[in-house]
């Protein structure tokens, strides 16, 4: 059966380098969700100064002609150019940290190679966001991001209300999924200050919003690692982000 050719966008996940001159590249395309391409020649045109590898950043978000074929491995592109050419996200140290453990988040959490259009769309408007974000919106946008991916994929934290109550012992039920005022009788579970400021999370609805999300550095950090146990807790073989860390002493 002969591949047949499409139109897609797409975000870069990941690329390695294959033989001297060419690369395979991970993407998240918005028509056939996550998939490995096969790049030929590109990095010979980028030494005779043409350009193209450049452009598979992980982040990167590529208007694509794809060759598809179902239950392939490996795909090819057939031509790609930027979507929209990132200002801040690739020369911007904060922002490049935000946008790998971005990257990561989702190349963990994407399984199945199928169509997820809502899934993108919100991806690449949090990209986009990154991208033009103050200094308080990208130290948040990983909170944002991580929190709010969830619902893609079955897990978001629910609220039962109680979180609006004041003066209230919150629990933030990593099994359960669950933020409320009864203690878990499991050990999986947070208490304290972080289980508020998750709630308050579940509750933005645009990036924007997080310039008025005031958190210390060390509040940051401890809601990452939250999160971070959180996903263990849910996702199959998981594991460690391995950015967490850059990101964690980066940002402010």
């Amino acid at each position: 059966m002969s591949a047949s050719i499409f139109k897609t966008k797409g975000i870069v996940l990941r690329t390695v380098t294959y033989g001297e001159t060419s690369l395979i590249v991970s993407v998240f395309t918005e028509r056939f969700g996550a998939q490995s391409y096969l790049v030929n020649g590109v990095r010979s045109a980028a030494k005779k100064g043409k350009g193209g590898a450049n452009l598979f950043q992980p982040a990167a978000l590529l208007d694509m002609v794809v060759y598809h074929q179902d239950r392939k491995s490996l795909q090819r592109i057939k031509e790609f150019h930027w979507n929209r050419q990132h200002e801040g996200i690739f020369t911007d140290i904060t922002k490049n940290a935000v946008a790998l453990f971005m990257v990561e988040l989702l190349s963990k959490c994407l399984r199945q190679p199928e169509e997820n259009a809502a899934l993108f769309e919100f991806t690449e408007d949090a990209f986009m966001a990154l991208d033009r974000a103050t200094p308080m919106v990208q130290a948040n946008l990983p909170l944002f991001f991580s929190l709010h991916l969830t619902h893609f994929f079955g897990i978001l934290p629910r609220l039962t209300g109680a979180e609006e109550r004041q003066g209230e012992t919150l629990y933030f039920d990593l099994v359960d999924s669950l933020i409320s005022d009864r203690e878990p009788r499991h050990p999986h579970y947070v208490t304290g200050t972080a289980v508020i400021t998750l709630a308050e999370l579940l509750r933005v609805r645009q990036p924007e919003e997080l310039e008025q999300l005031l958190l210390q550095r060390e509040a940051r950090r401890q809601l990452l690692q939250v999160i971070e146990r959180y996903y263990m807790q849910h996702i199959q073989d998981f594991g460690m982000l391995k950015t967490l860390p850059v990101l964690k002493e980066i940002l402010s």
